[in-house]
């Protein structure tokens, strides 16, 4: 005869796997969202979205940021793939606003369209996300914090600002164009590029733990000194891509 107890302790037992296949993540289905954008649709093949979203751990149910959502793609990739008891906070810096009024618009686009999707506003330097994140990814948009039109010691604040956000054990995806390397952080305004070694100097400095590197958009033809807007290279930049961790 089977005690109450152990036939619950066998019922859990046995739900596990279920539960578990249940959460886990479908990359594919999230590119197949029918919210998509035919727009988004047609970058795929050179974003490699799939690949992001597996490198960056996303899973349903998570907390996400997107720092610097730009138009939406990446967001609109989160929304899916993290599901509806997750949420995305797609971040866009006041001063991009400020200076161009489509990045409100587009923001205010996706926010609607999207239940789990959360706009966040703010300076680039200090994003208020209403809650901590598991993850946080920003695509092509690190470098900017080294522009000159922003104030010395941004790249710092929003590096301490995006540790901060983090739960402990939380991850920081950064993907950026790349610069020869020993540039550091001179070539952002010139080429929209920075050094990879850089970018891990800032985000160690702030207290995260390189984790891993994937050359995912790796383009070993690229020679680095060119700017990306730069029609003989836009869209075949090479780009690094790495995971920090929070430590705890």
């Amino acid at each position: 005869m089977i005690r109450p107890l152990t036939l619950a302790l066998l019922l859990a037992v046995s739900a596990t796997p279920l539960v578990a296949k249940e959460a886990a993540p479908n990359y594919p289905a999230a590119l197949a969202d029918p919210a998509r954008p035919a727009a988004d649709r047609e970058r795929d093949a050179a974003r490699k979205p799939a690949e992001l979203l597996a490198f960056a751990q996303i899973a349903p149910g998570e907390k996400v940021g997107d720092f610097v959502m730009g138009g939406g793609y990446v967001t609109r990739l989160l929304a899916a793939a993290v599901g509806p008891t997750g949420k995305v906070h797609a971040f866009q810096p006041a001063e991009f606003i400020a200076f161009k009024a489509q990045y409100g618009t587009d923001q205010a686009a996706v926010d609607a369209a999207y239940a789990n999707v959360d706009a966040v506003a703010g300076p680039f330097a200090a994003p208020a996300f209403a809650e901590p994140l598991d993850t946080i990814i920003t695509v092509q948009n690190f470098h900017d914090l080294y522009l000159k039109p922003f104030p010395e010691g941004t790249g710092a604040k929003a590096s301490a600002a995006l540790f901060a956000a983090l739960k402990p054990g939380g991850t920081l995806v950064i993907v950026d164009h790349s610069a020869a390397d020993g540039t550091g952080t001179t070539l952002a305004d010139s080429l929209h590029r920075i050094d990879k070694a850089a970018v891990v100097a800032a985000l160690t400095k702030a207290g995260f733990k390189l984790e891993a590197e994937s050359d995912l958009y790796k383009r070993a033809d690229d020679p680095r000194t060119t700017n990306v807007f730069d029609p003989a290279i836009r869209g075949k930049t090479d780009q690094f891509t790495l995971r920090f961790r929070k430590p705890g």
